[in-house]
């Protein structure tokens, strides 16, 4: 099988160093495949790429090289073994060759603040953006003889669209617009564009809005690409998706619920700011509704907290309505490494959506909701039925193509 390119957009924060740190060291056999959805057993056997057929590239508005973001999360959070750091760290600096300037332009004061200072942000179009990220994306194919590759959007949250102005909803009515110096779009859709214009599948790990549009979707279907999002869901969300149908199965009626998240990464420091935080906030809390058929009082909080790194830690409150009116209380403590979790999941989407392209999919991959917590393609939130659906999915043979 030739090689897929693995081009993650945010390629030296937590969540994209610790994939690359995680997919060297299991080339090298050096960690059990722990975490990972790709070697359950219903997935062994369907063709997936192979670790050492994954070759990573990147855009990052950062220059401190992935061996020093790793060995921070070694020592600052005890998130990796420094060990492992140390035996991939050819594989590290080898990648660092192939990361290249990203784009901030819109993308709000919260992302701007974290890039290096000085970091440029030109004052290009939106297609010539496009154009520029696609030249990056041209030559990494030419240099490492890739036959395809997918984007994967591991870059912090955006704010949501504040401008008042809608984006345009159709295909037609963006491409019109994309040389125009007064039209803007946020980076993660400049990204996704980018990506299904030129035939690269693209996944959005975040809550951003990435090719979650009318416009994009329409674009997919034309150039027979496939995509999914939004917002991985490695944690607090995660736990509801399972929780959530228990209630609803046993008719307890669930009064409210309410989370409470602390976090100390980059990650928590973006979501620091009101208009990033709502955009996550908003991914998070839907949840409940779709799965219980109403809406509960509800409350999500999340806060950053710097001492505590790369971990974070939710903690959830239920209150539901048994038998004969009875009230009665569910609580919950979740803490995990918030890259430990995450990195995984980025490692088994890339492959799982390298097989769909070789299949000849196109359009938004439902199936693959049991990873996001707004997932594009399907209504569907209880994790059980999500992951039936995945299993469903690999057990299609690789000649039926499907177009969603």
């Amino acid at each position: 099988m030739p090689n897929t390119g693995l081009w993650m957009i945010g390629a030296r924060g937590g969540v994209a160093t610790t994939a690359i740190v995680g997919l060297a060291a299991l080339r090298r056999e050096l960690i059990p495949p722990i975490g990972l959805v790709s070697d359950l057993e219903p997935f062994r056997s369907i063709n997936l790429a192979g670790w050492d057929q994954l070759v990573i590239g990147g855009h990052e508005i950062r220059t401190a090289s992935l061996a020093s973001q790793a060995l921070l999360l070694a020592d600052s959070s005890r998130a990796i073994d420094r060990r492992i750091v140390e035996q991939c760290r050819p594989d590290l600096d080898e990648t660092d060759l192939e990361i290249r300037p990203g784009t901030v332009r819109n993308g709000g004061t919260a992302i701007e603040s974290v890039a290096d200072p000085g970091f440029p942000i030109p004052s290009r179009t939106v297609l010539e953006t496009v154009r520029q990220i696609q030249a990056d994306w041209s030559g990494f194919c030419v240099r490492k003889n890739l036959q395809r590759m997918v984007v994967v959007n591991v870059a912090s949250t955006e704010p949501r669209n504040t401008s008042g102005e809608p984006l345009p909803d159709t295909w037609t009515a963006m491409e019109s617009r994309l040389d125009d110096p007064g039209f803007s779009l946020p980076p993660s859709v400049v990204y996704a564009l980018a990506a299904i214009d030129a035939g690269h599948s693209y996944v959005n790990f975040t809550p951003s809005t990435g090719s979650d549009l009318p416009a994009l979707r329409e674009l997919a279907l034309a150039r027979g690409v496939c995509h999914v999002g939004r917002d991985a869901k490695t944690g607090e969300t995660l736990l509801k998706s399972v929780l959530a149908p228990m209630f609803a199965h046993r008719n307890l009626d669930v009064m409210s619920w309410v989370g409470h998240n602390i976090i100390g990464n980059m990650d928590g420091q973006v979501l620091n700011d009101p208009a990033n935080k709502a955009t996550k906030v908003a991914s998070k809390d839907h949840l409940l509704r779709e799965i219980l058929g109403y809406s509960p009082q509800s409350h999500v909080s999340i806060e950053y907290i710097r001492s505590l790194g790369d971990w974070k830690t939710a903690w959830d409150h239920i209150h539901f309505r048994g038998f004969l009116g009875t009230p009665m209380t569910m609580q919950f403590t979740w803490q995990g490494c918030d890259s430990i979790l995450a990195a995984p999941l980025v490692l088994d989407l890339a492959r799982f959506t390298e097989l769909a392209a070789r299949r000849g999919e196109a359009g938004e991959m439902g199936w693959l909701s049991c990873f996001f917590k707004s997932p594009q393609g399907t209504d569907e939130h209880d994790f059980s039925k999500q992951f039936a659906m995945l299993c469903d999915w690999a057990r299609q043979p690789e000649h039926a193509p499907r177009t969603i």
